[in-house]
């Protein structure tokens, strides 16, 4: 498997004194708690690992669509960014959708100053913005923060109308031919996911422009989700700065990903969303025992649950 050697978070520019990794997530605030910092958070702790939130921006949105973003300043941005880099040993960067060229500019600089920390980069589906803020902003990420990142993860039709706006071929790209175009711009690996596959299955594909590195399909869901891909990015970064191998990484971020998806659930009347914290559920059988053990005990004060993924 090819290395990059800057994915390796023991070699990052200062030593760890706590026991728990820690991740800069840059994003916006989700008020439905599907995406943005609310997945970040939560996905990096349910792995094991310290987030370290950015706050770039907020949504206006519910559960069913986005209304509308406003953003921070790239100013609110550094300050917040520069101030924790300062006191916390930080593993890893994770950058999802941060609403303006600016904020990508200054995340970029941040970034340029801690060359052996790895970015994560996700791209989202932007259909929900105006044509013109998306150009901008895809202009803007393509052109600053590409040229940063070390694993840049999208679903399949976002990266290749992105990255691959001009392609002729019959077949569409695979996970390879758009790794070599971020590759273009910089990106040592592309995590390329929801591939059409036939018989509702979909294939997800870590890739180099030499080679696939690793890959997992899964049964294609019925649903319709809200906040996957800021999971999938925000497990793939904690498990890198937790010390996992990219491959290995991958998967496990792909399995945790494909288990949250599997227990989401509806809190409105729009998509569903990941279960981030599915091994905290306890099963069926030990729901019903614990309520029968509930009418009998006293009660007590409540233990900290260690459990991680």
């Amino acid at each position: 498997m090819p290395t990059n050697p800057i994915i390796n978070p023991g070699e990052a520019d200062a030593e760890v004194d706590s026991q728990q990794a820690c991740i800069i997530c840059f994003n916006a605030n989700d008020p439905s708690g599907a995406g943005g910092l609310a997945a970040d958070v939560t996905t990096v702790a349910s792995v094991g690992a310290h987030a370290l939130p950015v706050m770039s921006g907020a949504y206006s949105r519910d559960t069913g669509e986005i209304f509308d973003h406003f953003e921070l300043s790239d100013e609110a941005v550094t300050e917040q960014a520069r101030a924790i880099l300062e006191d916390i040993p930080v593993q890893v960067f994770k950058v999802g959708f941060v609403g303006s060229p600016e904020n990508l500019s200054a995340i970029a600089e941040i970034s340029a100053d801690y060359p052996n920390i790895p970015l994560v980069a996700y791209m989202p589906n932007l259909s929900w913005w105006e044509d013109v803020k998306i150009d901008s902003y895809q202009d803007a990420f393509r052109e600053l923060l590409l040229p940063q990142t070390t694993v840049l993860t999208g679903n399949h039709s976002t990266l290749w109308r992105w990255l691959l706006p001009d392609w002729e071929s019959n077949r569409p790209p695979g996970a390879r031919d758009i790794a070599r175009a971020a590759n273009e711009y910089g990106v040592a690996y592309t995590l390329v996911t929801g591939i059409p596959m036939p018989d509702q299955q979909i294939d997800n594909v870590l890739a180099s422009p030499e080679s696939v590195i690793e890959s997992r399909h899964f049964e294609r869901f019925e649903a319709t989700f809200s906040g996957s891909g800021d999971t999938l990015a925000a497990a793939l970064a904690a498990l890198l700065a937790t010390g996992e191998d990219l491959g290995a990484a991958t998967l496990e971020a792909l399995g945790y990903l494909d288990r949250c998806l599997s227990a989401g659930f509806r809190p409105g009347m729009g998509q569903v969303v990941p279960d981030r914290l599915f091994w905290a559920q306890p099963e069926a059988e030990e729901a019903e025992d614990t309520a029968t053990k509930a009418e009998v005990m006293e009660p007590t004060d409540p233990s900290f649950n260690s459990t991680r993924h």
